[in-house]
């Protein structure tokens, strides 16, 4: 099967011109794709993910890093489509994936969309770009760095075997790569017969990488990284004529000029490949800024966070629980910068666009993905954001997930932002807002459909005298008291009724007293709320209106 000799140019000239008699030239492809027009330093980045239907949060990490380099640079985001693995496409997943990032606030200067793309560098969908990977694939194949590989899959396991019980490298590399250099007409015999075949990157004859062993490049996040030359054969273009994704990127990412490639550290083994085919092409390669691995404390233990095992790992979970916006992206600064914190600190009112992000401040070792720290951001988050804009906040959502709830909320306006802004004003504002779910619970009570009893009477109040003091209270209860008037008359209800005035005098002197006035105001708060725990008593009252504290405590007194 194999020459004697080493073909000369004609022969990869014929080669060329057999598997791909119709494809442009590399250089047509590149007219169409001139180098963007954009101020020194910009930065050219892309969201490049397969569409299998699972919008995972690393899809928003990267996405955010991406848009964040890319506009406080007067740069380009895109999104581009990396669709070649056919099998492993989902119907509906791209515009999944469209909607969970809009959610999250992220959008492209250009790319795929919902109604098409935008953009002069598209397509950006992979699998709409054969024409020009063709073109050089045929320029590779022409210049005797690419060739056609036969091998069945019987042949390739038998290969791995082989490789296997003499623990050498597995794949298709020197003695195992049969089809470099095959005689032309065998490979026309099988082209004939319609044989199946793939094209390889011939890795002997890239010698562009020089005669070193090692290859050097300096890493975005990383610095200095140094990593074997690739020696493998890879496989470059499919048997269904579609690229791999190795050859795909490098394609695309110099065609669109893609300045910075932020990726997981799982592609890190990949880089050699990458580097290779670059140099093959001679293309210059983009800075990679290979990321650390989001992970999670699981019983002491940190591992890497798991589709399986982990539901915070999908956007999905994000939305449905009613994570704002705002609070999430404030939340991926915190673990996408060393510095985010000390920044926000400095700047507590500050828009989060004036801070730079910046490669070198993001770590290498694993970043750690904490829901309770998220909820602590929320809280710090959602107490700088406006009533109004929460109740939109929450309509929104329950529109979406508790349906049901919606003419509840939506009856009364009004009650529903004077509900969320509770608390919120004074130097020591009410944060205790996470999200939309925690939200609905916390203000359910005043709405009469989801008003219920939750808690037991407070320890140092028995039934009976539940009863008498609400009694005492429905008596004096004034819904024009100011709020001093409003808490004499429980601190009076407390005294006539055997409780301590104030919990410093039954702390003192437990034995003369029933309880303080706290325990008076649980009850009142029981009867209003459901709940032992719930903000001032006396706003609840103004948001309830006078007719509904009223209706609460009667029934309560009846139980």
């Amino acid at each position: 099967m194999m020459n004697n000799t080493i073909p000369d140019v004609d022969y990869y000239a014929a080669l060329a011109d057999l598997l791909f008699p119709f494809a442009k030239s590399g250089a047509d492809i590149e007219a169409v794709y001139p180098p963007r027009g954009l101020p020194d330093g910009a930065y050219v980045t892309r969201l490049g993910p397969s569409p299998t239907g699972f919008v995972h949060l690393g899809n928003l990490f990267m996405a955010t890093v991406n848009r964040r380099l890319a506009v406080q640079s007067g740069g380009v985001f895109f999104l581009r489509i990396e669709d070649t693995d056919r099998k492993r496409e989902v119907d509906g997943a791209v515009e999944s994936l469209l909607s969970s990032l809009a959610y999250f606030g992220v959008g492209f200067a250009e790319g795929a969309a919902a109604d098409g793309e935008k953009g002069d560098y598209g397509p950006y969908r992979q699998s709409e770009r054969r024409e020009i990977y063709h073109a050089f694939v045929r320029g590779l194949v022409a210049s005797g760095l690419a060739y056609p590989c036969f091998l069945s899959e019987d042949q390739i396991t038998a290969i791995r075997a082989e490789q296997e019980a003499r623990k050498e490298l597995p794949g298709i590399y020197g003695k195992y790569a049969e089809w470099r250099d095959a005689d032309i007409a065998l490979i026309g015999e099988y082209l004939a017969k319609e044989m199946p075949f793939v094209i390889r990157l011939n890795a002997d004859a890239c010698t562009v990488q020089g005669s070193g062993e090692t290859v050097t490049i300096i890493d975005g996040i990383r610095g200095e990284i140094t990593f074997p030359r690739n020696i493998l054969d890879v496989v470059i273009l499919k048997q269904d004529g579609l690229p791999t994704y190795h050859f795909a990127h490098t394609i695309d990412d110099h065609l669109m000029r893609t300045t910075h490639v932020v990726r997981g550290e799982e592609w890190l083994s990949s880089l050699p490949i990458h580097i290779a085919l670059f140099e093959a092409l001679d293309f210059t390669p983009p800075t990679y800024c290979h990321t650390a691995l989001l992970m999670k404390v699981d019983d002491g233990v940190k591992r890497k966070l798991s589709k399986r095992l982990d539901p915070e790992l999908s956007l999905s979970y994000y939305i449905a629980e009613g994570y704002h916006p705002k609070a999430v992206e404030e939340y991926l600064l915190t673990i996408l910068n060393s510095n985010y914190e000390e920044w926000r600190l400095s700047n507590p009112g500050a828009d989060n666009t004036e801070f730079t992000l910046t490669t070198e401040k993001m770590g290498a070792s694993g970043i750690l993905v904490d829901l309770d720290k998220l909820r602590d951001v929320s809280r710090d988050t959602l107490a700088g954001i406006t009533a109004k804009e929460l109740a939109d906040f929450m309509i929104d959502w329950v529109s979406r997930e508790r349906p049901d709830a919606l003419p509840v909320l939506t009856k009364d306006r009004a009650i529903l932002e004077a509900a969320l802004d509770i608390g919120r004003s004074g130097e020591k504002p009410r944060k205790d807002l996470e999200y939309a779910a925690q939200i609905f619970e916390h203000i359910s009570y005043f709405f009469d459909e989801y008003f219920q009893i939750k808690d037991p009477l407070p320890e140092h109040v028995g039934a009976e005298d539940a009863r008498t003091l609400l009694e005492g209270y429905h008596g004096v209860y004034d819904q024009s008291d100011g709020r001093e008037i409003w808490f004499g008359k429980i601190r009076a209800l407390a005294e006539e009724n055997g409780y301590a005035a104030r919990p410093k005098d039954y702390k003192k002197n437990p034995e003369l007293y029933k309880g303080h006035v706290g325990d008076v105001s649980a009850v009142i708060r029981l009867a209003l709320t459901g709940r032992l725990e719930a903000p001032d008593i006396w706003e609840i009252q103004q948001i309830l209106g006078e007719v509904r504290t009223r209706g609460r405590l009667r029934a309560f007194e009846r139980v």
